[in-house]
């Protein structure tokens, strides 16, 4: 994650994970980036709408018992590619690549 952040500095402008146990030593992203973390509660996937919806996204293209060994990497890259060029409500139908690069893809 810290390289990802390094990328794009001051493009999150917060982060909220999983309550994985590979989020526990968050402290040190936090004070290297400015980036606060907020963890949802226990059981409160509506915390977390965005990436749930994401998920569901995602589910079109790889539904749940996919043997993801079989998909190549190009494939995801494929899947990525269509997800983040697909309008959003939540984003004003805007595109994530819009909103990430502040770029306008479509004039309608």
């Amino acid at each position: 994650m810290s390289d990802l952040m390094k990328l794009w500095p001051g493009r999150s402008l917060t982060i909220t994970p999983d309550r994985g146990k590979e989020f526990a030593k968050v402290q040190c992203l936090t004070d290297k980036f400015g980036t606060p973390f907020y963890f949802p509660d226990p059981h409160s996937p509506w915390q977390r709408g965005t990436n749930e919806n994401t998920n569901g996204l995602l589910r079109e293209y790889l539904p749940k018992g996919t043997d993801l060994d079989s998909i190549t990497d190009r494939r995801i890259q494929a899947y990525a590619e269509q997800m983040n060029n697909r309008p959003r409500k939540c984003l004003g139908w805007k595109t994530p690549y819009e909103i990430f690069f502040n770029v306008v893809l479509h004039l309608i």
